[in-house]
This record gives C-alpha cells, structure tokens and sequence, in this order.
C-alpha cells in the first residue's frame, strides 16, 4: 500500500523587519524539500493575516486546525510545519507554542529553547553559567535612563549596538566613539525596546551548523565569513558584500573544538531541528560565543546548505531527516 505524501506548511513571513527575508527562506526551502516525497505549501503569515501562496493564488488558513481549502475545494490539513520566519512569532517560541497546542509537528526547537535563543543577552548569559566565553555586555530598556560615558567607561570602544532579541542585523551599529555611541542606541531601540551594548571581540569570526535526530548527531563542517564592512551587516549578510569560506581556514583541531561546542549548546539548550552558532576565534584560540540561531536561514546560498554541501550530503536527506524525525517514535 501506498503511503500518502504528508503536506507540509513551509510557514514565512512574520511580523518583523525580517519579513523579506523570510520570504526568501521560504523559496529555499521549496526546493530543498523534495517534491517527490512531500506535498509542500508556502504558508505565509503576517499578525493575524495567514493564507497559503500557490502562484497567483491565496487560500486562507484556518487556524482552528491548520488547514486550507484550496482551489479545487479540496481541504488540506497540513501533517508538518517547516518554520522559517526570522524573528517574531517564528523564532521566540510563539508558532511553536501554537503548533504544540494543535499537536502538530514542527521543524524547530520548542517553545522554551526558542524563547531563550531569541533573547541573545539573556541567552549568552545562561550559556556563561557553563562556562561558555561571551563578550561583555549590558542590557539597556527604552524609556528608562542611561549614560553614555558609564556604558563606555564599562564596555570599552569600538563596541557593538543591537536589539536583544532580533536578527539578520537591523538596528545593529559598530559604534568606535562616545558621540557615535547615543545615535545608535536610538537606532536599535527604534527596532526593540531592549537594547545590548557588547564589547569588541576581536579575531576569525566562524559559523557552525549541526542537527540532531533520534538516530544521530550531524555536525556540518564550520564557515568562516570574512567581510570588508564594518562587520557582518545585512548587506553582509544578504547582498553579497561577504566572502563565506566552507570548510573554515582554521586547524582541524580547532575546527572539531568549535564543532564539539556547538554540540554542547545544541543540548544545553535543549535544541531540535537545525540550529547555527555564531563564533569569534580570538589569536590565543579562545572561542567565544556571539549569538545561537533557532532559525537559520534556509536561502540557497545561506550558510547551512553551503555546510551540506561541504559534508557531502544532499539537504533533501537532510530536510526528509527533521521532517520524518517528528514521525518515528
């Protein structure tokens, strides 16, 4: 007998700046997902506004079931949601707790795991505790008063500016004088209304990807990303002002030492699905932590499929391994 294709809701958009972003993981991974294997829908969402995009065509979503009926008035209740939304409420826990209320599996950490990575100062502190390298930092809240010189006078210059719970760089500034330091705070309250101001880490700046399954630990091999902006700014990141080295210039011994960390992470914060962690390697060769990534991005020139590629896997494999993880008991 033959098995019938599980739907599965490749689930973009969101409610922040990242939306475009989003959008374009989305189309990534539409073609990472095999079609042979897997009826694949691009659900995307925007606060209270969730329909399904084929073609020229939206059908809404029923969010009582997570279903659709789409132009044939046949309905389609999706058996999996591959989450790629870039910021809330794809990546702080928020789609996750509503996937586990309707019992729907999902590509990504759970709710506390995701609500803990979304936050990076709170994030980085926790992993602090066991005795992971962070930068120093502070934690700045709108609206309640602050002073420049102390903030400087604590972390030092050049340092760095952004919202804590955020990403693909908006609102992020390098800030290298006090003047400069005021400026960029309101830039990246502008975003959030919590701010991190972090000190400078100084070195080759990698990145490491890994997924887990009931079965096996996959970790990809490391990318080194060199830019010669400032630092690693959406431009960086998505216009490509970057150059992304894959497997990473470094030792083999400081390759597996990145790899094994990035493995303690994955379980300290007790993580599924894909997952990338941001490192600064210092000259002395200490690592030190700069962000962990839930959501990656899913783009066919981001970071995890260049590390696929590197690994000599196929991602289809990779996709049927965190979709068919969620079914095996």
């Amino acid at each position: 007998m033959i098995q019938a294709k599980r739907n599965i809701a490749i689930v973009a958009g969101g409610d922040s700046s990242e939306w475009e972003v989003s959008l374009r993981s989305a189309q990534g991974l539409m073609g990472f997902i095999p079609s042979e294997k897997y009826n694949r829908y691009v659900v995307v969402i925007r606060k209270k506004d969730w329909h399904v995009v084929d073609g020229e065509q939206r059908f809404e979503v029923d969010k009582r079931d997570f279903s659709f009926v789409d132009g044939n008035g046949q309905h389609i209740v999706f058996d999996f949601a591959y989450i790629t939304v870039h910021g809330t409420p794809g990546e702080n826990g928020i789609l996750q707790g509503y996937f586990s209320l309707m019992q729907i599996p999902f590509s990504t950490c759970g709710v506390a795991a995701s609500s803990l990575t979304f936050d990076k100062f709170m994030c980085n502190h926790y992993l602090k505790s066991f005795g992971i390298n962070i930068a120093k930092s502070i934690e700045l809240e709108l609206g309640k008063p602050y002073d420049v010189q102390k903030i400087v006078d604590e972390i030092g210059l050049p340092c760095f500016v952004k919202p804590t719970a955020d990403g693909s760089s908006f609102g992020v500034s390098k800030v290298k004088t006090l003047e400069a330091l005021k400026p960029a705070l309101e830039k990246a309250f502008s975003e959030k209304s919590n701010v991190m101001v972090e000190a400078m880490l100084v070195g080759t700046e990698v990145t490491s990807g890994m997924y887990q399954t009931k079965h096996k630990q996959v970790v990809f091999p490391i990318t080194e990303v060199v830019t010669s902006n400032e630092f690693f700014d959406y431009d960086a990141k998505y216009n490509g002002q970057v150059d992304e080295i894959t497997p990473a210039r470094v030792s083999q011994e400081m390759t597996r030492e990145v790899q094994m960390l990035t493995a303690k992470i994955y379980n300290l914060i007790h993580a599924k699905g894909i997952i990338r962690i941001d490192y600064i390697i210092a000259a002395n060769g200490t690592i030190y932590l700069l962000e962990v990534n839930t959501t990656p991005g899913m783009t066919a020139t981001s970071f995890i499929p260049q590390q696929v590629r590197a690994a000599n896997l196929d991602i289809a494999d990779v996709m049927c391994d965190i979709i068919e993880n969620e079914f095996e008991q």
